[in-house]
Formats: C-alpha cells, structure tokens, sequence
C-alpha cells in the first residue's frame, strides 16, 4: 500500500524535474492542476482539504494558522489524495468529492490516510535525497541523531518529527 504511494510520489519527482530539496510542492500542486489556496479554518484541527468538482481545478486548502513546516506537509498530502484515490463525495450545491486532513487523518488509522501521508513524505523527503544530504552531514552531526535529525529537517523543510519518521522508516536510524 505504502509503496504504492512512494512509487507515484517518486514518479512525479521525476517528471517534474526535482533534483535538490526543499521540494517545491507548490510548483508540484500547480504542475498537477491543483490551486492551493490558504486561509484561517474555523476548526484549527483542519490542516487542509482537497476539493474537486467536475470541470474546476482541484483545489487544495491550507490552514494558513499552522506552521510553513505543516503547511507544506499538507499540501503534499492532498497532492496524495490528488493522485492515488478519488476522494469521497460531499453534496453542496451539487456534488463535490472532498479529502480532509485533520487530527483523525493524522493519525493514519484508514488507508487512504496512511497512504497520502506515506506520499507526502515520499515527496518532500525523497529517499535518495535524503541518503545525499546525509552523506553531506559533518561526522559529529551525523553521529548525534537529534542534531542529524533537526539539520535534515531544516534542510528539507519539514519538521523534526516527520523527518525522525521519514529515517526510521527509510531504516537510517533506530
């Protein structure tokens, strides 16, 4: 399932040329036909949404009250939800399919979620941009895996967690 996701995420990277981080998820949303729109959500548990609706561009919302680091990891989430799964339909005015991100979301316990967030993390912490910019560590950062962690998440622009999530997973670090 997940590497389904890192497949399609990886796939897309490499269309779009990306080569060094920060990934500009942005430019990857627009490449898509995605707009990102960015505003205060009523309810601050809501990190973003994607929107799409027959014959519009999908538009994905960002809780705009939430840190750039988060920012970002929710865009790359709704780009998963974007590409990997059809979304589920909310009526309005007229039919209109809808993929929240919110606390529930965060904690990947449905499938579509645990794929959007392994996506997101595929794309804005590529496996092997990630390995690069290890290697580029000094040994003493390197070595100290908080100090290893907070660079690479500088680097990347992504928090501290998720890039602790991203090595565990990717087996760097223990």
């Amino acid at each position: 399932m997940t590497r389904r996701a890192e497949l399609r995420a990886a796939r897309l990277l490499a269309e779009a040329g990306v080569t060094s981080a920060p990934v500009e998820v942005e430019h990857l949303a627009a490449l898509l036909g995605a707009v990102v729109s960015r505003s205060s959500f009523k309810d601050g548990d809501v990190s973003g949404m994607l929107v799409r609706q027959g014959g519009h561009p999908p538009v994905i919302g960002v809780n705009d009250t939430h840190s750039a680091n988060r920012q970002r990891f929710t865009i790359a989430h709704e780009l998963g939800h974007l590409v990997l799964h059809p979304g589920r339909e909310v009526v309005l005015d007229r039919p209109v399919r809808v993929n929240l991100r919110d606390k529930t979301s965060s904690m990947a316990s449905d499938r579509e979620e645990i794929e959007a967030n392994s996506f997101a993390a595929s794309l804005l912490m590529p496996a092997d941009l990630v390995r690069a910019e290890l290697g580029q560590l000094s040994a003493p950062v390197r070595q100290d895996p908080d100090l290893c962690t907070e660079e690479l998440a500088r680097i990347f622009a992504v928090s501290p967690s998720a890039m602790g999530f991203r090595l565990i997973n990717l087996g760097m670090v223990s």
